[in-house]
């Protein structure tokens, strides 16, 4: 690989408080730091950075779809229903080979990006 692994992936939000509680408190992916004085929070999802930001410009907006491998998908899927996430579908499989089953389901952050929880079973 030439340019090497992807290691920040940004995401543009509205209101970082709003975010960073969403995915530090509700999600539960690791929070790094915030930036003083500035509407950037920075996650550890992983090996990939999650950075949270209100863009400077419509020029550096992002919309991503973001997938989250979980051991259990039944049991975080009723833990974030708990907790008040709304979900878009009923989990599936989406691929079969010979090491098991890709499951997924999907719902969105407060800014309406699409998450997705994901299991090989």
């Amino acid at each position: 690989m030439a340019v090497g692994a992807v290691s920040q992936i940004h995401i543009s939000v509205s209101d970082i408080e709003r975010s960073v509680v969403f995915y530090r408190d509700v999600l539960g992916v690791p929070f790094l730091f915030a930036v003083p004085g500035q509407s950037m929070a920075f996650f550890q999802s992983g090996d990939v950075r999650l950075y949270l930001g209100v863009p400077e410009s419509e020029a550096f907006a992002s919309k991503v779809t973001l997938y989250f491998g979980v051991d259990d998908l039944d049991g975080e899927r009723a833990r974030l229903v708990e907790a008040g996430v709304q979900f878009l579908d009923e989990p599936h499989a989406v691929h079969r080979d010979e090491q098991g089953e890709l499951w997924m389901t999907f719902f969105r952050d407060p800014d309406g990006h699409n998450l997705a929880l994901t299991q090989v079973r």
